[in-house]
């Protein structure tokens, strides 16, 4: 993929229709397949309105497993959980019958949490078949925040798709608690990657990302990486 395409939506709904169209379908088909499907996507108040569209799409939930691209490292019961927001929109209505797979478990450290949360990712196929996607205005996604000392370790497309300790961010620099992030390489072996962008503001940072180092700036890393990305935009915030 040598540039990206910005798909453009006159509203949140038809942005957010559009995007839950697109990972319903993707999800089918691997279900007809393969007879299972996985699917990954973010926390945060972005991707509520998919969540909710997702939900009430007529697939075999049951066999579909559901895991975040990143979360916190916290409880579910935490309100900064990405886990409590996946349960709380997405597993509900049809979808209630997926498997959710969290990536944080109250190990001694968040490094070992990454370790288990990895395994549990491989037992389940390794690969996601659909991942949504979200932007922050400092270019991260997932948790791969500028300037973290995990940064480069997660852009490496060379390592094997797994999940990796992100430490907070010193003097006052993101992320201000401990994360865990999948890494580059979940991304490139995807069936389908969509990035779900809303506001001018993510849309000019996005294109500026785009002209950056790979090994630093992960929205060039993708690019890059020729992950099979989609990126759908509405200026509605």
């Amino acid at each position: 993929m040598s540039e990206a395409v910005i798909e453009t939506f006159p509203t949140v709904d038809a942005w957010a229709e559009a995007i839950a169209a697109r990972l319903a379908e993707t999800l089918g088909a691997a279900l007809a397949d393969k007879g299972c499907a996985v699917f990954a996507g973010p926390g945060g108040s972005t991707p509520a309105p998919v969540y909710r569209r997702l939900a009430a799409t007529d697939l075999d939930w049951a066999k579909v497993a559901v895991t975040l691209v990143d979360e916190r490292y916290v409880p579910e019961s935490a309100p900064e959980s990405n886990a409590r927001l996946i349960r709380d929109v997405l597993l509900q209505d049809k979808a209630a019958a997926a498997r959710f797979i969290p990536l944080y478990t109250p190990e001694v450290t968040v490094d070992r949490a990454a370790i288990v949360a990895a395994h549990a990712l491989a037992q389940a196929g390794g690969r996601f078949d659909a991942v949504l996607l979200g932007m922050g205005e400092d270019g991260h996604i997932c948790s791969m925040f500028p300037e973290s000392p995990t940064l480069k370790t997660l852009l490496t497309p060379t390592l094997k798709p797994t999940v990796l300790g992100v430490p907070h961010g010193r003097d006052g620099a993101a992320p201000t608690l401990e994360r865990l992030s999948i890494n580059l390489p979940y991304l490139m072996s995807a069936g389908r990657v969509i990035l779900g962008l809303k506001g001018a503001a993510k849309r000019r940072v996005f294109e500026e990302q785009t002209q950056g180092d790979p090994k630093t700036q992960p929205i060039a890393a993708l690019i890059a990486a020729g992950v099979p990305l989609e990126v759908l935009w509405t200026e509605e915030g």
